[in-house]
């Protein structure tokens, strides 16, 4: 194909994507193909930008995109048109209204990078304003039957302003931190959002300084916020901090750490953030203990391959710290690289996850990964680990992969070997029975195939998944709770 035809074919895919995305100042997870736009232009050299920390501005990836040029060439013009449609559509000021219809008959416990619907019908108007230095966002939604009997949710709203190179926001947005595509150990979006308030760079450009330009595109993003009252302490806190760079072509590092503390009976002020900022929190303090901490170092190397690209990924995460270092380490490891076949483009991966503490690297370690003795209801918000879907204690094998139609459609598939709770013993306490904790109660082995697709309907975007288990699985919940086989859902977006 010619550029040429890769920039109408491009133009023709945005115009039906920008019905289904509504505008905010970054690109949220969640749409694979973006995802598979900025990684393959950052492959090939095409954006010099980090790509593993999501949301990602869009002030990163216009500026990214201007410092390349227009040299993508054909190997990368349907991704890199993809983007700019994308921006054009989202990033203007003013405002833009977002209608939103999913439905299923179960909740799937499983979830990726492309999360499903996660109540049995939701209804949600999103309602976005963009001004120079000031952007909003109002989404509120009703969800029936939902799993953590919260009917009336807010999750996508916020309120942000910039200020120089930075962000400074309000709200509750998902976020997915490393460069896995079915899981990431650290903080992904399987869980709702935590309401929080944040700070985060707009673009994530090299230091100009001759003495740092050495660290490359650099991203750092901190956030604070408040877990659930349901909870073994109540209202406890959370600060997330990532630091993520591209020192070299195609290579980029992350660096996340995760803080629990505070929460009713428990001390929350500026003393405990120190002791826990310092890594003062392993028993040195006894009651006075900060709280629970969490670490993860997460790598990716990609590079053009012929045409393509393809990359290699890794990330590990510790419960607890020796030395300065995560310990208690679960692990993740992966590859993954594009193609272009069957008048479309493709991209496919294959990733290994492992979160029995020490399990792949030394004597396994049950009970631990996000668990912990003090917090006891976990790195969990309203029922759902906020790292990998699959809980603590397993260890998954998955192959995936993602066509998109050169008409804008797009189909998605994986399959997926897991071991849940390999020990099989579970210490998450059940706090209130009327919200269903994803938390296997046995050692199960499960094969799940999960197939998906999407096109335009009515003016609007429609995504339909279904996702099959091998058995069902016993979960925590004192009423015989049981996570389902057969998971159908379906979404559909309208844009105003």
């Amino acid at each position: 194909m010619t550029l040429k035809h890769w920039a109408l074919v491009g133009g023709a895919v945005a115009c039906l994507i920008s019905n289904l995305t509504a505008a905010a100042p970054w690109l949220e997870p969640g749409d694979a193909r973006a995802r598979y736009a900025v990684q393959k232009l950052a492959d090939r050299g095409q954006l010099q930008r980090p790509v593993t920390s999501w949301p990602i501005m869009w002030g990163s990836i216009t500026n990214g995109l201007s410092e390349a040029g227009g040299k993508s060439g054909p190997a990368a013009g349907m991704a890199r048109y993809y983007l700019e449609f994308e921006r054009s559509q989202q990033a203007p000021a003013g405002f833009h209204t977002e209608l939103e219809i999913s439905g299923t008959n179960e909740v799937a416990m499983v979830q990726g990078f492309d999360r499903g619907p996660m109540a049995d019908a939701t209804v949600k108007l999103d309602v976005q304003w963009q001004g120079q230095n000031w952007a909003f966002g109002l989404s509120p939604a009703y969800a029936h039957n939902a799993d953590d009997n919260e009917n009336a949710r807010f999750d996508g709203s916020y309120l942000a302003a910039t200020a120089g190179n930075w962000v400074f926001g309000a709200g509750a947005i998902d976020r997915w931190w490393g460069p896995g595509w079915q899981s990431s150990l650290i903080l992904s979006s399987n869980a709702r959002p935590l309401p929080s308030v944040w700070l985060n760079r707009k673009d994530a450009s090299a230091p100009e300084s001759p003495w740092l330009n050495w660290v490359g595109p650099w991203q750092l993003t901190v956030f604070a916020g408040q877990y659930e009252k349901e909870r073994e302490v109540p209202e406890a806190k959370l600060i997330g901090m990532r630091l993520n760079m591209r020192p070299l072509n195609g290579l980029e590092l992350g660096f996340s750490r995760a803080i629990m503390f505070g929460g009713e009976g428990r001390p929350e002020g500026a003393s405990t953030i120190w002791n826990a900022l310092i890594g003062k929190d392993n028993g040195q303090l006894e009651e006075d203990d900060p709280g629970n901490q969490l670490a993860s170092i997460d790598a990716r190397y990609g590079f053009a391959l012929g045409q393509q690209s393809m990359g290699v990924y890794g990330q590990m995460m510790g419960e607890d710290e020796a030395g300065a270092f995560p310990a208690r380490k679960s692990w993740l490891l992966g590859t993954d690289w594009t193609s272009q076949l069957l008048s479309g483009e493709q991209q496919w991966f294959a990733e290994y996850a492992n979160t029995l503490a020490d399990d792949f690297m030394g004597t396994a370690m049950p009970n631990i990964t996000y668990d912990h003795s003090r917090y006891k209801s976990g790195y969990r918000y309203q029922g759902r680990t906020m790292g990998a879907s699959f809980s603590g204690d397993a260890e998954a094998v998955t192959l995936g992969g993602f066509h998109f139609f050169d008409d804008g459609r797009n189909l998605s598939g994986s399959l997926s070997y897991i071991e849940f709770n390999k020990d099989g013993i579970s210490k998450t306490p059940v706090i209130d029975k009327d919200i269903k904790l994803m938390v296997p109660a046995e050692n199960a082995k499960q094969v799940i195939a999960k197939v998906g697709y999407g096109t335009q309907v009515l003016n609007g975007w429609l995504d339909l998944s279904a996702q099959f288990a091998g058995k069902k699985l016993e979960l925590i919940n004192p009423d015989e709770s049981k996570s389902g086989q057969w998971s159908v859902g379906a979404t559909w977006r309208y844009r105003f």
